[in-house]
């Protein structure tokens, strides 16, 4: 699955490309809005809820085909959300770049721009189409291009979640110095999800990293879990997306003493 995922993302930032140059890209670098640090977001007393919007994925297909970016953001910001994550695949996930421009105008959260980010490309069209952080996924790069897009994206000023599914893949994370780990209880190869990576991976996490759950949490009590073994932060798309009421089951997630009821709307 994986090696399709990529073979897709690559074709896209060709066809992109030929549309829009770097160059391009990199003029309307000046013209970003006021910096809404992601890293900070999610380090807060309490554990902080990254809310995905995605309309559907490989793995369950359609979520919320009809779904509006603005209405959806908005709700996850009034439930209580440290920050967002934006898919903005295409073919495989429904997204797209004016998704992650919608959600910057929408709301005050920092944003993950979700990909496959696979050419540096990608980075300057994150940077100037509303994203503060990226996904870097471990699986995805080989150890030298994993490191020259950290650095060129931070460089752009975007945060860094660096994504790993195994014990082989956080060892090359913490090699590179990644501040902010995501351990994602999906296998990309597979499409299984066991929430138990999470757990057999973080006593290898040293102090002083951030760390994101990633795939598979949907209650409350999942987030209490996790939060006691040390985790920050946790990414949850499904079940936000497939609710009824995405205010409502945010507050649910969040919990009544949540930190991130800061960034309530009056």
């Amino acid at each position: 699955m994986i090696e399709q995922l990529i073979s897709v993302a690559l074709e896209g930032v060709e066809e992109r490309r030929d549309q829009v140059s770097q160059a391009d890209l990199e003029s309307r670098l000046a013209a970003r809005g006021e910096d809404r640090p992601f890293r900070e977001a999610l380090v807060r007393p309490g554990l902080s809820l990254i809310a995905e919007f995605k309309r559907r994925s490989p793995s369950a297909g359609k979520i919320s085909a009809g779904a509006k970016v603005t209405e959806q953001v908005v709700a996850y910001e009034r439930g209580g959300a440290a920050a967002l994550s934006v898919l903005t695949d295409e073919r495989h996930f429904g997204g797209s770049l004016e998704d992650l421009r919608a959600a910057h105008a929408a709301c005050s959260l920092p944003i993950l721009r979700k990909d496959f980010i696979v050419d540096p490309y990608q980075l300057y069209e994150a940077a100037v189409n509303g994203a503060d952080a990226v996904l870097l996924i471990v699986r995805a790069l080989d150890d030298r291009a994993l490191q020259a897009m950290y650095v060129e994206a931070r460089g752009l000023d975007l945060d860094c979640l660096v994504e790993v599914h195994d014990a082989e893949e956080l060892q090359r994370a913490l090699e590179m110095d990644a501040d902010t780990i995501g351990i994602n209880n999906r296998d990309l190869d597979s499409g299984t999800v066991d929430v138990a990576t999470t757990y057999q991976l973080m006593p290898d996490v040293p102090a002083g990293k951030t760390v994101v759950a990633e795939s598979g949490i949907s209650s409350r009590e999942e987030l209490e879990e996790l939060e006691r073994v040390g985790v920050d932060a946790v990414l949850i798309g499904g079940a936000l997306m497939s609710a009824p009421d995405p205010e409502a089951k945010a507050r649910e997630l969040t919990g009544p003493d949540e930190g991130t009821r800061e960034h309530l709307l009056p």
